[in-house]
């Protein structure tokens, strides 16, 4: 049984969506919050699998409760919830720890699937839309966590094999594993086992941050990926 906790302000959407979930066996709603504050004092009583975050509210916003969250509860999994593909407001959420994003005005089955990855450990965020975001906001990603060596990357790209960087590298432009496979002329299964390692080695959580990283750390730059 995967339990979810829904927050957000208004309490029709959180009915819908309750509606629209508890119509699968697996899934299970066991709370829900109006605002961030609300939301951090139900993860610590409830240990939900998966949040599901609405960012933008009064009186707690969405992005500090992620972060809190995905800091003091890293096996809860956080899927944010916006009005637009391209919000400032979702990047943050993604930099913040979230797994993912939803459009609030998802079809029904796209709700549960994206439920379902994330708590199955996948990241929600169509790979091309977060390029974008990250292309838009670029001007604003902090420098990585830790000192660039020599070459000006990231030490702790050196921990990476030639293949699982040039993994990396095409996971940021954007492509799936099918597109990856396709690319390198590999099957899926061996992306798939690259890019569990990648993310391993670089201690990140899901492809969405694998994507921030490889901006942070110059793997790619802005506006370098046609």
């Amino acid at each position: 049984m995967t339990k979810i906790l829904l927050v957000d302000d208004h309490a029709l959407l959180r009915k819908g969506f309750r509606m629209v979930l508890e119509t699968e066996l697996e899934l299970e709603v066991v709370g829900e919050a109006a605002d961030g504050r609300i939301a951090l004092e139900q993860v610590a009583s409830l240990s939900p699998d998966v949040v599901l975050m609405d960012i933008r509210m009064p009186g707690g916003d969405g992005i500090d409760a992620t972060e809190r969250i995905v800091q003091a509860h890293p096996a809860t999994r956080v899927l944010v919830l916006t009005t637009f593909d391209l919000d400032e407001y979702a990047f943050g959420a993604l930099r913040a720890g979230a797994s993912g994003f939803l459009l609030k005005n998802a079809q029904p089955a796209e709700l549960v699937a994206a439920v379902r990855a994330v708590a199955a450990g996948d990241a929600v965020v169509e790979p091309r839309i977060t390029q974008r975001m990250l292309e838009m906001f670029s001007g604003r990603l902090p420098a990585a966590g830790t000192a660039p060596g020599p070459d000006g990357s990231d030490p702790r790209l050196t921990s990476l094999t030639p293949r699982e960087l040039e993994v990396l590298r095409l996971v940021a432009e954007g492509l799936s594993n099918v597109e990856i496979a396709e690319r390198l002329f590999l099957s899926t299964t061996t992306i798939k086992t690259h890019t569990g390692n990648l993310l391993a080695k670089l201690a990140l959580r899901d492809r969405v941050q694998a994507v921030i990283f490889a901006y942070e750390s110059g793997v790619v730059r802005p506006g370098s990926i046609d």
